[in-house]
C-alpha cells in the first residue's frame, strides 16, 4: 500500500479567491506566530512550509542597498521628465531587477518601499531628492506611473508590492521625530492628502509608510487619517509599515505615551500593520504586543486584522502559489534595454534653464570642463551600487574627443602643517582586500563599518598634498592623491580609506576651526564623531577633547579658482559643473540652511566667467539653487542622473538631444522668498507656485528647448462631468523635439483664496517639424473643487474659471474662460453647528493640535502666548445671546463679531461682513474701542486633553465674521452659540 497524498490546504489552492486563502491560513497560525508577523522581519513557519518574509526593499530609483543594480536618475529628476510613460517603464525595469536579484539572494524583498510622494513644498528640505514635485497633480501622476511599473500588468498577481512614503505632511529633517506640522483642513485635503489619494485610487499601491513627524500635534504612526481617509480610498487591503524606529519614538523621543505597550497598541489600532524597529531583533516588538494583550489594550482580533493585511500582500506576490506566481522567474538584470532606459531617463531629466544661443555647442569646439562635480557620478542614500558609470567629463571625452576637452576640478590643494613643523602624510596603500560601502549588499548600510585594514595617517617632514573641498558652511572633505578620502573608523584612527563620502553618519567630513590662542592655527574637527584630530605616536587619530587637539596651519599650494581660470582661458567654451554631494549639507536627517551655492563653487564659477564669457553652468543637484545668472549665456539643471548622467549631459550639450525636462518645483530667487521650514500652511504662507506672489528665479514647469513651438486653436467642449480641452501644437524648428504641454486652471473670482494657477494636466509629446499635433485633455469638474470648511467637504463653486495652456506656469500661450454652475455656498450655520476651531478661514500665530490622542483637532497659540483666528460669514439668524467654548489648558479666549449684521440673503463670499484680516494680535491698549463681545478665562488644573465647557453672554445676529483671540497656552476645540 502507498500512503495517500495529504490534501492541499485551501491557502495553497490557487483556484480560490485570495480572501478565502487568507482566512484559511489565519486559522492555522498560532497566536505567537501571528504576533511574530507584526515585526518587519517575519520568521518562517516551518510546520506550514511558510518561508520568512521581510517588509521593505528600498527601490526609489533602482534597487538599493543590495549591491550592483541599474541606477536611474534621482526621484526629483524623474519628476523633471514630466513623463509618466517613461517612469512606468523605469518602474517595470526596477521591479524586474528586484525579482532577478531575489532569485540569487533571498534577502532581497518584494515589498518595495517606494515611491516617495511627499510634496516638495520647501526647497531646503534635506530629502528633496526623494520627491517628485511641489505640485500634487504632477507628483501623483509620476508616482502612479512608477507604482504601475513596479506592480506589473497581471490582473491578479504583482511583480512587487510598492509602499508609498511618508504619510503625511513631512518636509523637514530638523527635529523630524518631534516637530508637528500644523495642517489646516484646506491644506490637508487640497494639498497633502491629494498626492497619496490619487495614487492609491489608481490601484497599484500595496500600502503606505507613516512619517516620523507629528501632524496637528499627533504622531503620524497613530494618525486617525489612516482610517478616516487612506482606507476609504480603496477596497483593497493596504499594508501600513512603520518607519524605522518610529514605534519606539512614540515613547522615547515624542513622549506621547508612557509605556511601549500603550504606544504599540495605539499604533496597531490606528492602522500600523508592520513594525520596523530594532533591526532584525523582533523580540521587543513581540513582547510589547503580548504585554498590550495581557493589559487588555489589544484583542486577538486586532492582531488578526494587521496580519490579514500583510498576508493579502504576500498572496498577491504569489508566495503561496504552487509555482510562486507568474512573476517568479521573470526577472531581468542589467540588460542592454535597462542601460538604454537609464540613459533615456537621464536625457529626459535635463532642464535647460537659460540659453542665449551658446547651446548646442558647435562642432570642433574646445571645451574646458571644470568644477567639483565635473568628474563625479554621485550616489545618494537610496542608490544602488553602480555597475556602469559615466561622469560629465567622461561623457564629453566620448562625444567630443579627449583631445578637445580639458579638465580642472577646482579643488584647493593643501598641506596641513602641525605645530611641530611636520605635515600630515598618507602612507602608501597596501594590497589589503578592497572593502568599502559597495563591496556587498547590506540590509542596513548604516551598519557597514569603516575600513581598518589600511594604515592610519602619520606626520613627516614633507607630508601629502590633499585635495580640499568646502561643501558649504565650512564642511570640508580631504582626498588623498590616489583618490581615497580621509575617513575615521570605529577605532578612531584617520585613514585615507573611503571610496566616497557616505554612510548614515558621514565619517569623511571635517571642519577647520580657528584657534585664537594659536595665531593663524586651526583645530581640525571631525564632524562624524564631534572629536578633534591629534597626532600620536601610533598615527593620526580623533579624540574627544579639544585641549588635546593638534594645531594645524593650512599651507595652500594651489587654489581651485586659479586652476579653473587657466583652463577656461585656453578654451572656446567653459562648462562649469557645480552642485551638491547628496551625503553632505542637505540629506536625510539634515536640512539645508540656504539656497546659495557653496562659496567654494561660487569662486570657481566667478573665475570661469571672468576668464571666458562663453561659460555654461550645469547644476547637478538634488535641489534648487539661487544663482545670479546675469551675464551667463547658458544654464542647465539635472538631478543626479544615475549611471548614464555623463553621456546624457554630453548628448544635450552637443545637440544630439533637444532638452525637454521641466522644473518640478519653483526655483526661488533667494532665501528671503522662503517661508519658515515648519510653516506648512501653503495657503496662508503663499507657498509654492500655487500661491507664491513674488518673482521666482525660474518658475514651476519652466524648461527651454533647442526647438520652438507654436500653440493655436484652443477648444473647450463641455460634458456633464468633465471639460474636454484641446489645442494644436506645432514644432516650427527643423528637427524633431519633445514639448511638454501644460494645462492650468484658475478660479477667477473665488470666495476664498485659491491658487494663482494650478496644474490640471500635462503631456510630454514628440513633435516632428511642421506637423501640427492636437493635444486633448479631459478635465473632470472635480479637479476644480476646493475644500469648503463651512460644509466639511469638497465643493465646486459657481463662477468663471480660466483654462490656460502653455509651456510653464508663467509661459501661458492660450486661454479660455468658462462659466460653471457649480453648487452655491452657504453661510456657516453657527447656531446649529457652532464652529470647529480648526475650520478657520485665516489665522495668525496659531498651531493646530490634537484634541485627544485618538481623534479631533484643537487650536492654540503657536508660541504659547497669543494667536488670532477669523471665521467668515457666520450666520447667527435672528440672533444669539450666549457663547460656549470647549477648552483645555489655561488662558483667555476673546470672541468678537466683526462688521454690521446682514439679515438679507447674500451670496456667500460677497456679504457685507467681510473685512480685511489684519494678521496681528493687538493688545487692548493698541485697539481702543474694540473690546471683545465675550471674554472667557480658562483656569484650573487639568492636562491638554481635559476639555471643559465655559459659557458667557454674547450677542450677534445676521451674517457676521467672527474673530477669536487666544492668549496663553489655552487649547480651543469648539465654539457654540445659542439663545
Amino acid at each position: 500500500m502507498t500512503a495517500e497524498t495529504p490534501p492541499m490546504p485551501p491557502f495553497r489552492d490557487a483556484r480560490l479567491p485570495f480572501a478565502k486563502r487568507v482566512d484559511d491560513l489565519l486559522t492555522r497560525l498560532t497566536l505567537d506566530e501571528r504576533i511574530a508577523f507584526l515585526h518587519q522581519f517575519v520568521p518562517a513557519v516551518e510546520r506550514l512550509g511558510i518561508p520568512a518574509f521581510r517588509t521593505g526593499q528600498e527601490a526609489l530609483h533602482g534597487v538599493a542597498w543590495m549591491g550592483p543594480a541599474t541606477v536611474f536618475p534621482q526621484a526629483v529628476g524623474l519628476g523633471a521628465t514630466w513623463n509618466g510613460e517613461l517612469v512606468r517603464r523605469i518602474g517595470r525595469a526596477v521591479s524586474s531587477e528586484v525579482r532577478a536579484m531575489r532569485a540569487r539572494d533571498e534577502r532581497v524583498g518584494l515589498n518595495v518601499w517606494s515611491p516617495t510622494v511627499n510634496l516638495l513644498r520647501h526647497p531646503l528640505w534635506g530629502r528633496n531628492e526623494e520627491g517628485y514635485s511641489e505640485d500634487p497633480a504632477l507628483t501623483s501622476a509620476i508616482a502612479t506611473a512608477y507604482t504601475r511599473g513596479l506592480r506589473g500588468d497581471h490582473p491578479v498577481h504583482w511583480r512587487t508590492a510598492p509602499v508609498l512614503k511618508h504619510w503625511l505632511a513631512h518636509n523637514n529633517e530638523t527635529a523630524r521625530d518631534t516637530s508637528s506640522s500644523s495642517v489646516r483642513p484646506r491644506v490637508l485635503h487640497e494639498y497633502d492628502l491629494r498626492a497619496f489619494r490619487d495614487t492609491v485610487t489608481a490601484g497599484a499601491v500595496a500600502g503606505v509608510m507613516p512619517a516620523y513627524n507629528l501632524v496637528n500635534g499627533r504622531p503620524n504612526h497613530v494618525s486617525p487619517y489612516l482610517r478616516e481617509h487612506l482606507r476609504t480610498w480603496t477596497d483593497q487591503e493596504l499594508l501600513v509599515c512603520s518607519d524605522a524606529g518610529a514605534p519606539s519614538n512614540l515613547v522615547d523621543s515624542e513622549h506621547y505615551f508612557d509605556t511601549h505597550e500603550e504606544a504599540t497598541a495605539a499604533a496597531l489600532l490606528a492602522g500600523v500593520d508592520s513594525f520596523t524597529d530594532h533591526g532584525t531583533d523582533a523580540s521587543r516588538i513581540t513582547a510589547r504586543v503580548r504585554g498590550a494583550l495581557e493589559r487588555g489594550l489589544l484583542t486577538e482580533a486586532d492582531v488578526d486584522t494587521a496580519v490579514r493585511r500583510q498576508l493579502a500582500v504576500r498572496f498577491r506576490l504569489g508566495e503561496f502559489d504552487p509555482d510562486l506566481g507568474p512573476y517568479a522567474r521573470t526577472g531581468e538584470f542589467d540588460t542592454p534595454a535597462h542601460r538604454a532606459l537609464a540613459r533615456e531617463a537621464a536625457e529626459q531629466a535635463i532642464v535647460l534653464l537659460k540659453n542665449d544661443g551658446l547651446l548646442p555647442l558647435r562642432p570642433g569646439v574646445r571645451i574646458a570642463v571644470v568644477g567639483l562635480l565635473a568628474d563625479e557620478c554621485k550616489l545618494d542614500w537610496y542608490s544602488g551600487t553602480l555597475i556602469h558609470r559615466w561622469t560629465p567629463l567622461e561623457g564629453l571625452y566620448e562625444r567630443f574627443g579627449a583631445d578637445r576637452v580639458d579638465f580642472a576640478e577646482g579643488v584647493d590643494r593643501v598641506r596641513l602643517r602641525t605645530s611641530s613643523g611636520r605635515y600630515l602624510a598618507v602612507p602608501a596603500a597596501t594590497d589589503a582586500p578592497k572593502g568599502g560601502r559597495d563591496a556587498e549588499g547590506a540590509l542596513d548600510p548604516a551598519l557597514i563599518p569603516g575600513r581598518t585594514d589600511l594604515p592610519p595617517l602619520t606626520a613627516d617632514d614633507v607630508g601629502t598634498e590633499l585635495a580640499l573641498i568646502d561643501w558649504g558652511e565650512g564642511v570640508l572633505t580631504l582626498r588623498a592623491p590616489d583618490g581615497r578620502w580621509l575617513s575615521v573608523a570605529d577605532d578612531g584612527f584617520v585613514r585615507a580609506s573611503a571610496d566616497r563620502p557616505g554612510g548614515w553618519v558621514v565619517q569623511e567630513t571635517f571642519r577647520l576651526e580657528p584657534s585664537p590662542a594659536h595665531g593663524g592655527g586651526h583645530l581640525l574637527k571631525h564632524l562624524g564623531t564631534g572629536g578633534y584630530v591629534r597626532v600620536s605616536a601610533d598615527g593620526v587619530r580623533v579624540g574627544p577633547d579639544a585641549r588635546d587637539a593638534e594645531i594645524f596651519e593650512p599651507r595652500f599650494t594651489e587654489r581651485g579658482e586659479d586652476a579653473v581660470a587657466r583652463a577656461a582661458a585656453a578654451a572656446d567654451v567653459v562648462l562649469v559643473v557645480a552642485g551638491n554631494d547628496p551625503h553632505i549639507n542637505g540629506r536625510e536627517t539634515e536640512d539645508r540652511t540656504t539656497l546659495r551655492l557653496p562659496a567654494h563653487q561660487e569662486r570657481l564659477l566667478d573665475a570661469a566667467r571672468a576668464a571666458n564669457p562663453a561659460t555654461v553652468l550645469a547644476l547637478v543637484s538634488a535641489y534648487p539653487y539661487a544663482v545670479d545668472h546675469a551675464g551667463l549665456p547658458a544654464m542647465l539643471w539635472t538631478a543626479h542622473g544615475g549611471q548614464a548622467a555623463g553621456t546624457a549631459l554630453a548628448g544635450v550639450l552637443a545637440g544630439d538631444v533637444s532638452p525637454a525636462g521641466r522644473l518640478p518645483q519653483t526655483w526661488y530667487a533667494g532665501d528671503d522668498d522662503l517661508p519658515d521650514p515648519l510653516d506648512y500652511d501653503v495657503i496662508g504662507g503663499r507657498q509654492t507656485y500655487l500661491y507664491f506672489e513674488g518673482t521666482p528665479l525660474f518658475p514651476f514647469g519652466h524648461g527651454l528647448s533647442y526647438a520652438s513651438f507654436t500653440y493655436s486653436d484652443l477648444r473647450v467642449r463641455r460634458g456633464p462631468d468633465a471639460l474636454s480641452v484641446s489645442c494644436t501644437v506645432t514644432n516650427t524648428a527643423t528637427t524633431a523635439a519633445d514639448e511638454v504641454v501644460q494645462l492650468y486652471t484658475r478660479a477667477v473670482a473665488p470666495s476664498v483664496p485659491r491658487p494663482r494657477r494650478e496644474l490640471a494636466a500635462h503631456r510630454r509629446i514628440r513633435l516632428t517639424p511642421d506637423t501640427p499635433t492636437t493635444v486633448t485633455f479631459e478635465l473632470p469638474l472635480t479637479a476644480l473643487e476646493f475644500w469648503d470648511v463651512t460644509q466639511g467637504r469638497r465643493r465646486l463653486e459657481p463662477g468663471a474659471y480660466e483654462l490656460l495652456v502653455g509651456a510653464s506656469c508663467e509661459d501661458i500661450r492660450l486661454g479660455a474662460t468658462v462659466e460653471l454652475e457649480g453648487e452655491p455656498g452657504t453661510f456657516r450655520p453657527v447656531r446649529e453647528r457652532g464652529l470647529n476651531a480648526a475650520d478657520f478661514d485665516e489665522q495668525h500665530g496659531i498651531a493646530i493640535v490634537d484634541r485627544s490622542k485618538t481623534a479631533g483637532d484643537a487650536v492654540t497659540p503657536a508660541d504659547g502666548n497669543a494667536g488670532e483666528l477669523l471665521y467668515r460669514e457666520c450666520d447667527f439668524g435672528a440672533g444669539v445671546t450666549e457663547v460656549t467654548v470647549e477648552v483645555a489648558g489655561e488662558g483667555v479666549v476673546e470672541i468678537s463679531p466683526v462688521g454690521g449684521p446682514s439679515t438679507h440673503p447674500v451670496a456667500p463670499g460677497g456679504g457685507p461682513a467681510a473685512e480685511e484680516f489684519s494678521g496681528t494680535t493687538p493688545t487692548a491698549e493698541e485697539s481702543p474701542g474694540t473690546a471683545p463681545a465675550a471674554v472667557l478665562t480658562v483656569s484650573g488644573a487639568g492636562g491638554p486633553y481635559d476639555h471643559r465647557t465655559l459659557t458667557a453672554a454674547f450677542t450677534a445676529d445676521g451674517v457676521r465674521d467672527v474673530r477669536l483671540r487666544l492668549r496663553g497656552p489655552v487649547r480651543l476645540a469648539h465654539v457654540g452659540f445659542s439663545g
